[in-house]
Protein backbone atom coordinates (compact mmCIF):
# COMPACT_ATOMS: atom_id res chain seq x y z
CA UNK A 1 0.00 0.00 0.00
CA UNK A 2 1.04 3.51 -0.61
CA UNK A 3 -0.03 6.79 -0.01
CA UNK A 4 0.64 10.82 -0.76
CA UNK A 5 -0.26 14.06 0.79
CA UNK A 6 0.49 17.10 -0.86
CA UNK A 7 0.24 20.40 1.06
CA UNK A 8 -2.53 22.65 -0.08
CA UNK A 9 -1.69 25.44 2.79
CA UNK A 10 -0.66 25.57 6.17
CA UNK A 11 -2.00 22.62 8.07
CA UNK A 12 -4.46 22.17 5.14
CA UNK A 13 -3.73 18.37 3.18
CA UNK A 14 -4.91 16.38 0.17
CA UNK A 15 -3.87 12.86 0.28
CA UNK A 16 -4.87 9.61 -1.43
CA UNK A 17 -3.09 5.66 -1.23
CA UNK A 18 -4.02 2.82 -3.31
CA UNK A 19 -7.72 3.43 -3.73
CA UNK A 20 -6.68 7.01 -5.71
CA UNK A 21 -10.24 8.51 -3.82
CA UNK A 22 -8.41 12.23 -2.09
CA UNK A 23 -9.42 13.18 1.18
CA UNK A 24 -8.55 16.98 2.98
CA UNK A 25 -6.84 16.60 6.20
CA UNK A 26 -6.61 19.73 8.36
CA UNK A 27 -5.18 21.05 11.80
CA UNK A 28 -6.51 23.62 14.24
CA UNK A 29 -6.10 27.29 13.71
CA UNK A 30 -3.84 27.67 16.92
CA UNK A 31 -1.31 25.64 15.04
CA UNK A 32 -1.48 26.82 11.41
CA UNK A 33 -4.02 24.93 10.49
CA UNK A 34 -7.61 26.42 8.86
CA UNK A 35 -10.28 23.79 10.74
CA UNK A 36 -11.61 22.91 6.57
CA UNK A 37 -11.11 19.26 7.20
CA UNK A 38 -11.23 16.44 9.76
CA UNK A 39 -7.87 16.06 12.26
CA UNK A 40 -5.54 13.33 11.57
CA UNK A 41 -6.31 11.34 15.25
CA UNK A 42 -10.19 11.58 14.27
CA UNK A 43 -9.66 9.77 10.81
CA UNK A 44 -8.00 7.36 12.50
CA UNK A 45 -10.89 6.81 14.68
CA UNK A 46 -12.98 7.23 12.43
CA UNK A 47 -11.23 4.03 10.27
CA UNK A 48 -11.29 2.29 13.60
CA UNK A 49 -15.11 2.23 13.43
CA UNK A 50 -15.43 1.92 9.68
CA UNK A 51 -13.31 -1.09 10.01
CA UNK A 52 -15.06 -3.15 12.28
CA UNK A 53 -18.59 -1.91 11.22
CA UNK A 54 -17.64 -3.65 8.23
CA UNK A 55 -16.54 -6.59 9.53
CA UNK A 56 -19.59 -6.78 11.74
CA UNK A 57 -22.37 -5.46 9.26
CA UNK A 58 -20.76 -8.60 6.52
CA UNK A 59 -21.31 -11.40 8.95
CA UNK A 60 -23.96 -10.71 10.06
CA UNK A 61 -25.35 -10.43 6.33
CA UNK A 62 -24.01 -13.95 5.90
CA UNK A 63 -25.81 -15.03 8.88
CA UNK A 64 -29.34 -13.53 6.94
CA UNK A 65 -29.43 -10.78 9.31
CA UNK A 66 -31.79 -7.68 8.30
CA UNK A 67 -30.49 -5.11 9.75
CA UNK A 68 -33.18 -1.87 9.92
CA UNK A 69 -30.28 -0.08 11.99
CA UNK A 70 -26.74 -0.03 12.28
CA UNK A 71 -24.42 2.25 14.04
CA UNK A 72 -21.23 2.72 15.81
CA UNK A 73 -19.94 5.35 18.37
CA UNK A 74 -16.52 5.48 19.10
CA UNK A 75 -15.41 7.42 22.29
CA UNK A 76 -11.70 7.53 23.22
CA UNK A 77 -9.44 9.26 25.39
CA UNK A 78 -5.73 10.47 24.75
CA UNK A 79 -2.55 10.77 27.05
CA UNK A 80 -2.25 14.34 28.47
CA UNK A 81 1.56 14.26 27.04
CA UNK A 82 2.80 14.39 23.61
CA UNK A 83 2.38 12.22 21.53
CA UNK A 84 -1.13 12.51 23.46
CA UNK A 85 -1.66 9.26 21.46
CA UNK A 86 -5.23 7.40 22.60
CA UNK A 87 -5.01 5.44 25.68
CA UNK A 88 -8.65 4.01 25.76
CA UNK A 89 -11.11 3.46 23.23
CA UNK A 90 -15.05 2.39 23.87
CA UNK A 91 -16.90 1.18 20.93
CA UNK A 92 -20.79 0.98 20.99
CA UNK A 93 -22.51 -0.67 18.75
CA UNK A 94 -26.18 0.01 17.69
CA UNK A 95 -28.10 -2.96 15.96
CA UNK A 96 -31.84 -2.79 15.03
CA UNK A 97 -33.64 -5.05 13.12
CA UNK A 98 -36.18 -7.82 13.20
CA UNK A 99 -36.01 -10.69 15.04
CA UNK A 100 -31.74 -10.20 15.99
CA UNK A 101 -30.25 -13.04 18.14
CA UNK A 102 -27.76 -11.69 20.84
CA UNK A 103 -25.62 -14.38 19.45
CA UNK A 104 -25.20 -13.60 16.30
CA UNK A 105 -24.32 -10.20 17.15
CA UNK A 106 -21.95 -11.32 20.09
CA UNK A 107 -20.11 -13.32 16.96
CA UNK A 108 -20.04 -11.09 14.90
CA UNK A 109 -18.23 -8.57 17.21
CA UNK A 110 -15.86 -10.81 18.25
CA UNK A 111 -14.73 -11.90 14.87
CA UNK A 112 -14.14 -8.43 14.00
CA UNK A 113 -12.03 -7.76 16.90
CA UNK A 114 -9.84 -11.12 17.61
CA UNK A 115 -9.50 -11.78 14.01
CA UNK A 116 -10.46 -9.38 11.34
CA UNK A 117 -10.15 -5.44 11.92
CA UNK A 118 -6.59 -5.23 11.42
CA UNK A 119 -7.08 -1.37 13.22
CA UNK A 120 -8.64 -2.85 15.94
CA UNK A 121 -5.72 -5.31 16.55
CA UNK A 122 -3.23 -2.39 15.84
CA UNK A 123 -4.53 -0.30 18.22
CA UNK A 124 -4.88 -2.76 20.99
CA UNK A 125 -1.26 -2.79 21.33
CA UNK A 126 -1.44 1.29 22.24
CA UNK A 127 -4.59 1.53 23.98
CA UNK A 128 -7.52 -0.32 25.95
CA UNK A 129 -10.04 -1.26 23.70
CA UNK A 130 -13.07 -2.21 24.74
CA UNK A 131 -16.58 -2.18 23.36
CA UNK A 132 -20.72 -2.92 24.56
CA UNK A 133 -23.51 -3.33 22.05
CA UNK A 134 -27.15 -2.40 21.83
CA UNK A 135 -30.08 -4.33 19.79
CA UNK A 136 -32.48 -2.05 19.08
CA UNK A 137 -36.23 -2.72 19.59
Amino acid sequence: MEAEIKQVKGLTFIAKADSNHWITVDGPKQFFGSEAASRPMELLLIALGTCTASDVVAILQKKRVTLKKFEVKLRAERAEEHPKIFTKIHIEYLIGGDNIQERDVERAIELSQEKYCPISAMLRKAAELTYSYQILK
